[in-house]
């Protein structure tokens, strides 16, 4: 199984990883670079490199260029890339554990819940002892993984054979209940949880260094169990039988896999709101032009998620500027598309 796979991908793997990275980096300068004030990339090179290394900046670039890029630009890029490779890795990993293209943390009602365990931390100012800032993405990853937990549970009910299209029916049912639960939450509480509506469409805006610092432990663990189980979420994906039959212990990896993308999807909702779509597009495509090798599917959605959110958080901030749009917004409008395509091309496989 692992040679099918091996075999399928070796030719493009260092061109896949090259040119992901090059994505990348090229999506981080233009965030940077673009907006209401432009900074040439030399600049940006030049400010972040003195900031790194510590030598003094050159005469030639303007202060204010500098304060843009190192306390606005610079930490709004880099929260939108955790976000968009947390949600990335987090999608590629249930698409292959349930073996559907159409399986994300937004399809599976997981951002939903996590939105409710953030709503309600923000509404009740709740806080855990000792930790602090880290209480949002706790209890944020707390309800992603209860929630995760109660679809599988309520798919089984409905169907013993817990069939893909099942739980991810089920995901979309708690994912509308659950945000119908937030709506009421904000329409009876009045101008108190105003303010997060636009939180919950999705934003990274006015989002400093701090919400870096929340994130980024949560993104490291995550990623770390995620790309550890790789080679047995390939083997899951040719069934849980088959995958018993090799040696996998598939409850206990399941069950990593499933608290591993809570982390992550918790994290990132914690952050910067619900963003939908990220995990379902970009493992989409990117196992379309790489192949379905979870050891490179994962490093490179990590990739691609990144560059793809760090672009539709640039679309979002100058596309009607200077009005911002939610990122949400941008994200849903190409994801929704996508999402009917990959419908579309099941069914008809299926009549085939």
């Amino acid at each position: 199984m692992q040679k099918l796979f091996t075999r399928k991908f070796s030719t493009n793997k260092y061109l896949a990883y090259l040119l992901a990275s090059v994505f990348l980096l090229m999506a981080m300068l233009l965030g940077i670079s673009i907006g209401t004030v432009s900074v040439p990339i030399l600049d940006i090179i030049g400010i972040i490199g003195a900031e790194i290394f510590r030598y003094s900046l050159n005469e030639s670039i303007d202060p204010m260029h500098s304060n843009i890029v190192m306390n606005i630009r610079l930490p709004r890029v880099i929260l939108a890339g955790l976000v968009g490779a947390s949600l990335a890795i987090a999608g590629a990993a249930f698409q292959g554990l349930l073996r559907n293209p159409l399986a994300d943390p937004y399809t599976l009602g997981v951002s939903s819940g996590a939105s409710v365990g953030a709503v309600i931390t923000l509404f009740f100012g709740v806080s855990i002892p000792l930790a602090g800032m880290f209480t949002l993405p706790i209890l944020s990853i707390t309800f992603a993984f209860l929630t995760i937990m109660m679809v599988l549970f309520f798919a089984r009910r409905i169907d013993r054979g817990m069939k893909v299209e099942t739980i991810i029916l089920t995901g979309i049912i708690f994912s509308s209940f659950l945000g119908a639960f937030i709506s009421l939450m904000i329409a009876l509480t009045g101008d108190e949880l105003r303010q997060i509506i636009g939180w919950l469409m999705g934003s990274v805006s006015m989002r400093g260094w701090d919400y870096i610092n929340i994130i980024f432990p949560f993104f490291l663990i995550g990623s770390f169990i995620l790309l550890m189980n790789a080679k047995e979420i390939n083997a899951m994906s040719f069934g849980e039988e088959r995958a018993q039959h090799i040696g996998v212990n598939v409850q206990r990896r399941k069950m990593l896999v499933l608290i591993a993308g809570s982390i992550l999807t918790g994290a990132a909702v914690a952050v910067s709101g619900t963003i939908g779509f990220v995990g379902l597009v970009i493992p989409h495509l990117t196992r379309l032009l790489w192949g379905p090798d979870h050891r490179h599917l994962l490093p490179l959605s990590i990739f691609t998620g990144s560059g793809f959110l760090i672009l539709a958080d640039l679309v979002a901030r100058t596309i009607i500027s200077p009005t911002e749009l939610p990122i949400g917004v941008i994200t849903s409008m190409i994801g929704a598309p996508v999402f009917a395509v990959i419908l579309m091309n099941r069914r008809k496989e299926r009549r085939g």
